[in-house]
């Protein structure tokens, strides 16, 4: 009698079948990309975006964006090469001594071509973590 209480436990498969998942997966798939094509469908969706109407000035005293809206701060001085610890490429030497150094970098404005030269830059303040202040410069201004 002990024999007909244990009997063999036939497997059961909790996975769903690979056609299934495959089925679910293209599912997925085409119904985003029909949700992609009906959004770019919709007027005035994504209109109020502001791009940026800046040009760049390339003459014999100044080079650099038009951008006043990105590169609102300024700074005048003599422009060095080398930054503080890392941050910066440049600095800006400025009266009143090394707590008024500006530390900067640039994607627009080649800044070796103009170290030695006193001059001004316009730029956006960027967050640093030794440099009392670093900019992103996006404009520069020959003054002597």
């Amino acid at each position: 009698m002990p024999e007909d209480l244990v009997q063999p436990i036939t497997p059961i498969s909790t996975s769903p079948p690979k056609s299934l998942l495959f089925g679910g997966a293209i599912a997925v798939v085409i119904s985003g990309a029909v949700v992609g094509f009906i959004l770019t469908k919709i007027p005035g969706l994504g209109k109020n975006v502001k791009g940026s109407s800046a040009t760049i000035v390339n003459t014999a005293t100044e080079v650099g964006s038009t951008d006043t809206q990105t590169f609102r701060d300024s700074a005048q001085g003599t422009l060095e090469s080398g930054g503080l610890n890392g941050e910066g490429t440049h600095k800006l030497i400025r009266d009143g001594g090394p707590s008024q150094t500006v530390y900067i970098i640039s994607s627009i404005v080649d800044l070796e071509q103009y170290a030695g030269s006193k001059v001004q830059v316009w730029g956006e303040t960027i967050k640093a973590q030794r440099a009392p202040w670093l900019m992103d410069v996006g404009r520069l201004k020959i003054l002597e």
